[in-house]
């Protein structure tokens, strides 16, 4: 039973301190870790894997058929 308090103590202390800028920050938010979202990410160009993919389609459908894929658009 003291094993389990200590290790129960232990581990509190560590989110604690884990958890220690959010709490007490003026404005206590988690770091923005999505693409879409971070700041610095979007200064640097960089972009969603699925944003940049609905791009890539929408670029690719005014073009025309797709004629370099496997997809039976241009089948016979």
């Amino acid at each position: 039973m003291e094993l389990f308090l200590i290790s129960a103590i232990i581990v509190a202390i560590a989110v604690f301190i884990m958890s220690f800028n959010i709490i007490f920050k003026k404005n206590g938010k988690f770091p923005e870790s999505e693409i879409g979202h971070n700041k610095e990410l979007r200064k640097k160009g960089l972009m969603c894997a699925k944003s940049e993919e609905k791009i890539l389609w929408r670029r690719a459908g005014s073009g025309g058929g797709c004629s370099s894929c496997s997809c039976g658009a241009n089948e016979n």
